[in-house]
Parts: C-alpha cells; structure tokens; sequence
C-alpha cells in the first residue's frame, strides 16, 4: 500500500516541486519572460500554491538560487577537503569550466537577476548573504592558503570577489565572442593566478633557507 504523505510531507514536496519548475523555466525563458502562472502550470499546481509558498517570484528565484548554491557548497568542499586547497581551487575552476555549455542557461539568467537586484536595493542583502554562501568553500581554501604563507594581493574576501568577479566577466564574454573567449579560460587564469602565487611564496622560501 502506498504510503500516505503527512500535511508537512505534502507541503514540502509542492515547495520542492515549485523550485523545480520555477529553475526549469527561469534558465529556459529568463526570470522576466518567466511569469508565476506559467511555473504555477509547470510544476502542475495554481497560482495560490505558489503565492502560499512564496511572496514573489524574486522569493522563487531567490529559492532556486539558495538550493543551487547549497548543493555547489557540498560539492565544492568536498573537492578541496580531498586535494587541499591550491589544487582544489584548480580542479574546481576546471569542472566548471567543463560544465560551463550546459550551464549557459543558468549563467544568462543569473546575470539577468544580478542586474535586477542593482536596480532593487531591498534584494541586495539577500542576494549577497546567498552569493557569500556559494563562494564561502572558495574562501575558506583562500584563508588555509594565506594562513600557509601564500601572499596575496588583497585580503581574503576582497581576492576572492576579485576571482569571481575575473571569471564572472569572461562568462560574460564567452556567451557573446565565444570566438574570442574558450569555455576553459576562466579556469586557465585561476590556474595561472594561483601557482603564480605558490610560486612567489616558494621563491621567498628559498631566499630564506639561503
């Protein structure tokens, strides 16, 4: 006999299901072209359901973007936890880079959101707790090599926003002159960034065992 969904577990999967549907049609339409009727329609439910789960479709987004940053946490912590964190930052970079056709939906309505909190001001803190969140493993593995001897150029959070904001404008790039910027190249420079800084810090050892 199937198992009867309590009112909780009921709630819970019409909450997931939401996200879901409302994931699927912001990477396919974008989050403006994207109405609450049509994921309302997608995920099979009203239009109530979803106003009685969320205040509104930057509430929805802000959902799906919160589910993915958490599961890329997981991810991403679990990759550097293994390697440590200079070749984490590596292998991390170069995922994403392998990652990044398929994610070009993603990318372009991300960007578009971005752009939206810009103009929204009562969005901006939440935005930025989620995005501190998703790049939270980065700095972490920042901090461990800072804390190692590795000098770098700005403080922790500031060289980080500094990577993301490098990578970011070559996505930005890619999707527009992908004749001019490969699918590989964001994870080239943090490469290229990050053993140019292993190898000062080694050349600094070395002048001082002399």
């Amino acid at each position: 006999m199937k198992k009867r969904l309590t009112r909780a577990e009921k709630r819970e999967r019409t909450y997931e299901e939401l996200i879901s549907a409302a994931e699927q049609l912001f990477i396919e339409q974008g989050f403006h072209a994207t109405s609450v009727d049509g994921i309302a329609f997608e995920a099979g439910y009203t239009k109530g359901a979803v106003y009685s789960n969320f205040e509104s479709k930057e509430d929805l987004f802000f959902a799906v973007y919160e589910r993915r940053a958490e599961r890329a946490v997981v991810e991403a912590e679990q990759v550097i936890g293994e390697v440590g964190p200079a070749a984490g930052l590596e292998r991390l970079a170069s995922d994403s880079a392998f990652r990044r056709g398929r994610d070009d939906g993603w990318l372009a309505v991300f960007f578009e959101f971005w752009a939206h909190v810009v103009r929204h001001p009562e969005l901006r803190e939440r935005f930025a707790k989620v995005h501190a969140r998703a790049l939270a493993p980065f700095v972490a593995a920042t901090k461990r090599l800072a804390e190692g001897g590795v000098r770098l150029p700005a403080d922790v959070p500031g060289f980080n926003a500094a990577m993301f904001a490098m990578v970011s404008a070559l996505t930005l790039e890619r999707l527009t002159r992908p004749d001019v910027v490969d699918a590989a190249l964001g994870a080239r420079m943090i490469q290229f960034v990050t053993e140019a800084l292993l190898r000062d810090e080694g050349s600094r050892e070395e002048r001082r065992s002399r």
